[in-house]
C-alpha cells in the first residue's frame, strides 16, 4: 500500500514543490529562498525519492526501504506540525496568536 501510494504521490508532491517556485517568484521575486517549510518539503520529497529507488534495487533487500518510509514519514509530519506552529518563516503560523 505504501507503495502504490508513493508511486502516484511523489510525481504531484513534485509538481507541488516546482508550481509553489514559480508562484514564489511571482509573488516574492525569487523561486527558491531556502524557508524552513519550503526546505523540509525538498528533504520529504528526497526522501520519498529514495524509498522508491530502494524498492526498485533487488540488492538492497526489504528492510532499508521500510524505514526510508518511515523517516520520510516523519519528516513530513515534522513539517506539517512542528515546522507550522514552532518555526517562523515565510510559510509558517508561529508568530500568530
Amino acid at each position: 500500500l505504501a507503495y502504490r501510494t508513493c508511486i502516484w504521490a511523489l510525481p504531484i508532491f513534485g509538481l507541488g514543490i516546482i508550481f509553489g517556485a514559480i508562484w514564489a517568484e511571482a509573488a516574492w521575486g525569487r523561486f527558491w529562498n531556502w524557508d524552513p517549510k519550503e526546505t523540509m518539503s525538498l528533504v520529504t520529497w528526497v526522501l520519498y525519492a529514495a524509498y522508491l529507488h530502494a524498492r526498485a534495487t533487488r540488492s538492497v533487500g526489504k528492510v532499508l526501504p521500510a524505514w526510508v518510509n518511515v523517516l520520510a514519514f516523519a519528516t513530513m509530519i515534522f513539517n506539517l506540525f512542528f515546522i507550522n506552529q514552532v518555526v517562523s518563516g515565510l510559510h509558517s503560523y508561529a508568530g500568530l496568536n
